[in-house]
């Protein structure tokens, strides 16, 4: 769709912050809304800066994403904070908390269809064509998107008198064609704004890598980033959405598609943008390596003693531990000589000839052993000594 892609510079202006354009003509936003947070002394999080500012969280996630608040890095690592200043600075401004709640207030699409004057069929045409550029979506109880529109924009769209071919009068035969053919530039046009938050949010090179690649499939992010250890920290820096519900819900896999890019073209920018952050991320820090596992030194070691490596005997199968063995330089404990070896022999069981002539009665015939039995005491025949 390079060819009918509708592009408009529609976007407010809310602080005074430069933008530059990367080599695919996609606008980057520097990270001008990012301090060092031992510069900002007193700080709250979110949720405390929302009820101070009279906001819900969503609005207040909206306005960082917008640059109308400014947030530090916290030093601790538990996230991103705001200094009290930023705090002050809205709540000193004249028609404070109505000016803020203007410059966030994002609207649906019968909202939306008011303030431009036209019919919601008519302004969704004009969000499929790309005319207006959506700000962020969700998805209801039915699943289905709902895309909203910051009211802002919409005013200077309405007040603009080029467009209002747009708002009056019969679409252009060419773009009903397009509409009819199931063209829908929301999407697209979603990611791009969503990625420019991304890179405005972004304080770390690898962050501003894993920006690009949060948008793209794992086929194309495998294909570019190869080592599987760069991969798994670009996933440790890829964004991840307040309301991110279970990987393997349905309404995940809608929030997927939409975020993942389609397009031939945007596929081929975000390639590039990829592999332009992915250099510089590599000549800021390599990635992390997984440590190999070394073995503790002993005590023999340590102490600069040789050991003598040998075979490790194992355990018998009947249980037993085997005999250890003396080491050189130790003495074996125990008797020594012949009198210790015949001690640690197992003893003899000695048997009387009266015992083993009754053997044969006690076992079977195919189990009698043949040997002649002989009185040791006597030194005659068992029988002999039975007719005693």
């Amino acid at each position: 769709m390079s060819g009918d892609t509708i592009t408009r510079s529609s976007m407010p202006v809310t602080t005074a912050v430069p933008v530059t354009t990367t080599g695919s003509g996609r606008p980057v936003v520097p990270g001008a809304a990012t301090a060092p947070a031992r510069a900002a002394g007193h700080t709250l999080t979110p949720s405390r800066a929302a009820r101070e500012l009279g906001l819900k969280r969503s609005e207040l996630d909206l306005a960082v994403r917008l640059g109308c608040l400014r947030t530090i890095v916290d030093d601790v690592g538990g996230g991103r904070r705001i200094a009290r200043t930023e705090i002050d600075r809205f709540r000193a401004e004249k028609g404070f908390p109505q000016t803020l709640r203007e410059r966030i207030d994002a609207v649906s699409t019968g909202p939306a269809a008011q303030i431009l004057g036209v019919p919601a069929s008519r302004f969704t045409r004009l969000a499929r064509l790309g005319l207006v550029t959506p700000v962020k979506f969700y998805l209801n109880r039915y699943r289905a998107v709902v895309w909203l529109y910051l009211a802002t924009e919409l005013r200077q769209f309405a007040a603009d008198g080029n467009n209002a071919r747009w708002l009056t009068g019969r679409m252009p035969e060419d773009m009903r064609r397009r509409l009819e053919a199931g063209l829908d530039l929301r999407p697209r046009n979603w990611r791009g704004r969503h990625l420019g938050f991304l890179l405005r949010e972004s304080d770390d090179p690898w962050r501003r890598a894993a920006a690009p690649a949060a948008l793209l499939g794992p086929v194309q992010v495998a294909e570019i980033v190869q080592d599987p250890c760069e991969r798994a920290h670009l996933d440790r820096h890829r964004p991840v959405r307040a309301d991110q519900p279970s990987p393997e819900s349905p309404t995940a896999q809608l929030i997927a598609r939409i975020m993942t890019a389609d397009d031939p073209d945007e596929i081929a920018w975000l390639r590039t943008d990829l592999q332009r952050a992915l250099a510089e991320a590599r000549a800021h820090r390599l990635a992390p390596r997984p440590r190999q596992n070394v073995p503790a030194p002993t005590v023999a070691s340590q102490r600069g003693t040789p050991t003598v490596a040998g075979p490790v005997s194992s355990p018998s199968r009947g249980g037993r531990r085997p005999d250890s063995q003396p080491t050189a330089g130790t003495a074996p404990q125990g008797r020594r000589g012949l009198l210790g070896r015949l001690r640690r022999k197992p003893p003899l069981i000695r048997r009387s000839g009266a015992e083993l002539a009754e053997q044969p009665l006690l076992h079977d015939r195919h189990e009698q052993t043949s040997f002649q039995i002989v009185d040791a005491a006597a030194g005659q025949s068992a029988a002999a000594h039975r007719d005693r």
